[in-house]
């Protein structure tokens, strides 16, 4: 995201399909039309101010499945202290052990990769481990000892039998040498790709309350890769301890934790998995390789069909669109996952997609390319949407078609009341979760329920939403029909 972001507002109304009596206009409803809590102006801070202590603002859950909280203090010696909390639930309301990371991170430049970023270098001082139970130690020594380095590292800690509550065991130091964080498969590697944004969140009755994020870099899915990775996309943000959202049931319980101390969160409100209704991004999103797009989906539970609108964009304030996806087809019956707690497998099939340019460049690839491999015959015109179902997609844009995924979504409710709908997080090296060990075990950021449940509408396109521009903020509006959220990611599009 950039110095300036104006989330995409999204409006939609469906027109009458053929035979309808005009007075059947199905319209959003007026919550769906404004921007939501998250949907606000955000600003970039350049050059990235770190000072001060930042938090997680509830459990997160990376590839693996690994759950776990953080808590980074950065000073102005450029020296950091950084608390990473691991769980053995979904919840993070059972710690397994603490990690205490100390060092020093200095800020480069502007990123040439990710725009709206800041790369930086970071140098490790000290790394220790508390375990929190008998288990936990069993575990991880179990994970040491896989590798040579592992098992010199394994040595340094107690056995099963000897362990204590609250002792501090060192990875790494100017006494210890190895890196025994890689033997863990662990790395920092977060701190290279680093964005800092403000925002001021609506408070009912009161003044609007600022606040902070710090964007720090992905993490890798595979961990096999992460050692060499290098971020091009972002975790989900950390808060400011000092200027985070209200209402915020973790964000205190982490600020005053420590590695001996470790915070245990309530568990969130868990919602059944109901997918009906219109889904949507809750501001512009990031994916590693400089993606920046916002989603808009709908779900037809009782047909267990779906449609989606991908809507891409060449800056990080998803200002300057480039092109539109729209895709459709069916998902499977969700079944709970086994091997992340909490959430449910189910298999999405892409059977239809259609593709809109939105400037010129692609535009002019487009025309460029084979006509049997993107939409036909014709030529492409900026703003026209065309169907690319009859050429199996479309080979420029990476759109295979027709496309299987295996999918992990869960849902839960924010301390606001909102519905939150979470959907695997694509692949690092973007290839697509097209067999079932390639499930994703973590999550994208999360889309919002815009509205309940969606009507089904098989129409063909001509009674599809057209695409307008924004008068205000350059982004799209949707006319003709509930739109939907684009948030499955689903990666028909390898590369998402």
């Amino acid at each position: 995201m950039p110095s300036f972001i104006q989330s995409v507002c999204f409006a939609a109304h469906t027109a009458p399909a053929a035979g309808e009596a005009g007075g059947s206009r199905l319209h959003w409803e007026p919550h769906c039309q404004q921007p939501l809590p998250d949907r606000v102006p955000s600003t970039a801070i350049l050059p990235p101010r770190l000072n001060g202590p930042w938090i997680s603002t509830g459990c997160e859950v990376r590839p693996g499945p690994e759950f776990l909280t953080r808590a980074y203090t950065f000073y102005p010696s450029r020296l950091f202290r950084a608390h990473q909390f691991y769980y053995e639930d979904p919840f993070c309301g059972e710690p397994a052990h603490s990690l205490l990371v100390k060092g020093k991170v200095r800020l480069r430049r502007a990123s040439w990769v990710t725009r709206g970023a800041t790369e930086a270098d970071y140098h490790l001082h000290k790394v220790g481990i508390v375990f929190h139970s008998r288990r936990a130690l069993v575990d991880v020594t179990g994970r040491l000892n896989q590798t040579r380095a592992g098992r010199d590292c394994a040595r340094r800690l107690p056995p099963a039998r000897a362990w204590l509550p609250g002792a501090l065991y060192e990875l790494r130091s100017a006494r210890a040498q190895g890196d025994c964080l890689e033997a863990l498969g662990l790395t920092m590697h977060e701190l290279s790709l680093v964005r800092v944004q403000r925002r001021l969140q609506p408070q009912p009755r009161a003044s609007p309350r600022l606040v902070e994020e710090l964007y720090l870099g992905d993490i890798h899915t595979d961990p096999a890769e992460r050692r060499h990775y290098r971020p091009t996309g972002y975790q989900r943000p950390l808060q400011s301890a000092l200027h985070h959202v209200q209402p915020c049931p973790a964000c205190g319980l982490i600020a005053r934790s420590d590695v001996h101390h470790p915070p245990v969160l309530p568990p969130p409100l868990a919602l059944p998995l109901h997918l009906g209704g219109w889904w949507v991004s809750s501001g512009c999103e990031v994916r590693p390789a400089v993606l920046f797009l916002t989603r808009l989906f709908t779900f037809h539970g009782h047909s267990r069909s779906w449609e989606g609108y991908y809507h891409h964009f060449s800056d990080p304030a998803c200002r300057q669109p480039t092109f539109t996806v729209y895709a459709a087809g069916r998902y499977t019956r969700g079944t709970p996952s086994t091997r992340v707690r909490g959430g449910t497998e189910l298999v999405f099939e892409v059977t239809r997609a259609h593709v809109t340019p939105m400037d010129q460049v692609t535009t002019a690839m487009l025309n460029f390319s084979e006509p049997s491999s993107c939409g036909g015959a014709g030529a492409w015109s900026m703003g026209t949407e065309r169907d690319v179902t009859a050429t199996n997609g479309c080979l420029p844009l990476g759109i295979r078609l027709p496309h299987v995924e295996y999918e992990l979504f869960k849902m839960e409710q924010d301390p606001l009341g909102q519905s939150l709908l979470f959907i695997g997080q694509r692949p690092t090296d973007g290839s697509s979760p097209d067999t079932p060990e390639k499930r994703p075990t973590s999550y994208q950021a999360p889309l919002v329920l815009c509205h309940g449940e969606a009507p089904d509408f098989s129409r063909p396109p001509q009674h599809r939403p057209s695409l307008q521009k924004h008068p205000s903020t350059g982004g799209l509006r949707i006319a003709p029909f509930p739109l939907l959220p684009l948030v499955l990611g689903l990666a028909f599009l390898h590369w998402l």
